[in-house]
Parts: structure tokens; sequence; C-alpha cells
């Protein structure tokens, strides 16, 4: 089609009518996606698989969902709350390091 492929990210579409389980599916089987050998994208913040009944329960939700989508094989998150979701991916990733020695 033209496009360069490295402008290219495969996003599986977190939210977008599914239900919960089939979020979390998504989520835990994100590897399979490397077979596109493109970089992998997830958007779980404030979806509403990780809505809880406060702010504060919902954004560790995300967190949780943040943490599962790196250790499964997203290189890209997007988030809201860019800052704490920071803090978390940072974690994720030194625990992805460790696999690779």
């Amino acid at each position: 089609m033209g496009i360069d492929k490295s402008r290219l990210v495969v996003d599986p579409g977190l939210g977008f009518g599914k239900r919960k389980e089939q979020n979390a599916f998504i989520i835990g089987h994100l590897g399979q996606l490397a077979a596109l050998d493109l970089p992998i994208l997830t958007g779980p913040s404030r979806k509403h698989f990780v809505t809880l009944d406060s702010p504060d329960q919902t954004r560790f939700a995300t967190a949780a969902a943040v943490t599962a989508s790196i250790l499964a094989g997203a290189h890209i998150v997007r988030v809201h709350d860019v800052r704490e979701m920071r803090a978390v991916a940072d974690i994720a990733d030194e625990i992805l390091r460790t696999r690779a020695t």
C-alpha cells in the first residue's frame, strides 16, 4: 500500500464494545501479535473494564492493566495519568529486563 512499515503500530482495540473478559483475553495474548513484527499499543486507561467504584480504584486497576500489557508484549501504552503510569511502566520494564538475563 506504500506505507513504510516503521510508521505502523498494532492496536488490538481494548474497550470498543468488548466485555471485561474479552479485554483480559486480549491483554493475556498480546504476545501472539509479536509475529507481525510491529510495535504493539494498548490503551487500557479509564476504559470501562477497569472502571471501579472510585477514581483511586480505577487508577490502580489501570496500573494493573498497564503492567500486564507491558509484560505481555505491549511496546506502547496510552494512558491519562501519565506521571503515575510512567512509574508503573518503569517497574514493568525493569522486570522485563531481568528476563533477558
